[in-house]
């Protein structure tokens, strides 16, 4: 991957180079309502995301939207083109399926390369840092307290910690693919369980590169369907439809076509 020096580029929006003010950020980040207010704040040139499916209300791109409205042109490509957490596979294959208005008044369209999309967002000028909450958020739950496994919904794998989540089912908002290729990135803690969202499932199943990292792991691990849940949101992702299961799930009687909460809570009680 050869970038140009106005590009920078980064797995993932949540760990980013801190020199990435006034140029353009290609990152294997969804572009979420979340991931737009974080982009946000970094006072970017431009920035270039992963589409993630698009998914239910077009959670999948909602970010654009939100950086339109600070003035930062952006750009999502196409889950059936590139794999979502990977930079190389989307510079190298990305096609743009979606645009925001800003970047469409300097020439960016749909169709568009990665290439051709991050050449047409060096014309625009560096914009201010804007401080917009970030309004992730973290909850654990019990279901019957003192008795049973706890439920933590995290809107971000990021926010999964180290030890003190270890046991625990933790669903998450964030797509299920693997960061930047990495199977070691796949859950930061050794829960019980994890579920994340298909984002599509798209290109290679890249959208649900985790399940199989996990399996080798020996943890259970759900996705839920792009179409029924909004990527960034814990929430919406425990009321998702299960799309895919890993070996370890099935083993536990999950299953494709029930809702992610139904499992979640029968695995909670067992405990």
């Amino acid at each position: 991957m050869s970038l140009g020096p106005d590009v920078v580029s980064a797995p993932t929006i949540t760990s980013i180079p801190e020199d990435v003010a006034g140029r353009i950020l290609l990152t294997g980040s969804h572009a979420g309502a979340y991931t737009g207010r974080l982009a946000a704040r970094l006072g970017l040139r431009g920035g270039v995301f992963h589409d993630a499916g698009r998914g239910l209300n077009d959670a999948g791109v909602a970010g654009l939207v939100v950086l339109t409205e600070v003035g930062v042109p952006a750009a999502a490509l196409d889950h059936r083109t590139c794999r979502i957490g990977d930079t190389s596979d989307m510079f190298e294959r990305g096609r743009v399926s979606v645009v925001n208005d800003a970047a469409r008044t300097l020439g960016a369209a749909e169709g568009m390369s990665t290439e051709e999309i991050l050449t047409v967002l060096a014309r625009s000028d560096p914009h201010d840092p804007v401080r917009l909450p970030a309004a992730e958020s973290r909850v654990e739950l019990f279901t019957r307290e003192g008795a049973d496994r706890a439920i933590v919904l995290v809107d971000s794998a990021a926010l999964v910690e180290p030890g003190d989540d270890d046991g625990k089912i933790i669903v998450t908002g964030s797509h299920g693919g693997l960061i930047g290729g990495d199977p070691r990135k796949a859950l930061k803690a050794i829960g019980f369980a994890a579920v994340f969202n298909d984002a599509g499932i798209g290109i290679d199943d890249a959208g649900i590169g985790r399940l199989a990292a996990l399996d080798a792991r020996g943890i259970p691990a759900l996705t839920v369907d792009a179409r029924t849940a909004r990527i960034g949101e814990a929430f919406s992702t425990l009321g998702g439809i299960i799309s895919r299961a890993n070996d370890r799930a099935r083993s536990l009687g999950a299953a494709p076509g029930e809702t992610a909460a139904s499992r979640v809570l029968e695995w909670a009680r067992e405990a």
